[in-house]
């Protein structure tokens, strides 16, 4: 299946865009080093990656700290190869909770039309290897940028195009123009 992954370094002028190769990354440290290679100093690097508008994720490092990772449907992902290092990610630090609560893992919204689409008695719906359907992961992974983390859930919800999403997030960031120019 056919992927899209850039890299997009905050620097002192702004956002770097640069569109990124995937193919030496089998695990999370893999794709924190490839971020880092692209920062300057211990500025943000962010990873963008869309597998054929089935979903998309955003990885954050920032400097040596810990890898934070946002995935808009994970079941989607974990199917996939690249997905599945992320999702693989997200089950490891959920522990063995097997995703009761999902408070940590996605932000609550107060839309009361997804709280009746949801049976409390049957949890969240889940797809392959119990990773659930749906958003995954740190929701406020953008917030210091200016997207809240229920605009980045929303864009991830039913019907959502991940690259149209993508756009939108790199619009919000102020560097859609150049994240087209990549694609």
């Amino acid at each position: 299946m056919a992927y899209f992954a850039a890299v997009l370094a905050r620097t002192e002028d702004g956002w770097e865009v640069s569109e990124t190769e995937l193919d030496a990354v089998e695990s999370l440290a893999d794709l924190a080093d490839l971020a880092r290679e692209a920062a300057q100093e211990d500025d943000s690097v962010l990873v963008f990656i869309e597998q054929e508008d089935a979903w998309f994720a955003i990885v954050r490092v920032d400097g040596e700290e810990d890898p934070r990772i946002f995935v808009s449907d994970g079941a989607a992902a974990a199917r996939s190869s690249y997905g599945s290092v992320l999702t693989d990610e997200l089950v490891e630090q959920a522990g063995e909770s097997e995703f009761d609560d999902l408070d940590n893992l996605v932000a609550e919204l107060d839309d009361e039309d997804s709280a009746s689409e949801e049976d409390e008695d049957d949890g969240p719906a889940v797809g392959p290897g119990g990773v659930p359907v749906g958003p995954l992961g740190d929701s406020e992974i953008l917030a210091e940028f200016g997207l809240a983390a229920k605009d980045l859930v929303d864009l991830s919800g039913e019907g959502a195009v991940p690259g149209d999403a993508l756009a939108e997030i790199a619009d919000a960031l102020g560097c859609g123009e150049i994240l087209e120019a990549v694609r």
